[in-house]
């Protein structure tokens, strides 16, 4: 198991998200990412709109994803 925060994960809050794989953690993250836009909140609502601007430009997404992986891959284990 790996503990990463949003902000770790491009978002715009300390909360902490445990998981087992990557892809476990980045379902966390956009659960978390859809409360809070749920909520209208400011801080997430930014972070949101320059990740749209990010995914206007071809392979950034995919990009951002992969260095997000290896972040994840290189955090400790809890």
């Amino acid at each position: 198991m790996k503990t990463m925060t949003c902000k770790q994960l491009g978002g715009a809050c300390d909360e902490t998200f445990t998981a087992a794989t990557f892809e476990e953690m980045a379902e966390l993250s956009k659960n978390h990412g859809m409360a809070m836009f749920q909520q209208q909140d400011a801080d997430h609502l930014k972070v949101m709109a320059d990740m749209k601007a990010l995914m206007e430009k071809p392979g950034a997404m995919e990009e951002w994803f992969a260095q997000k992986r290896k972040e994840f891959e290189d955090q400790p284990d809890d």
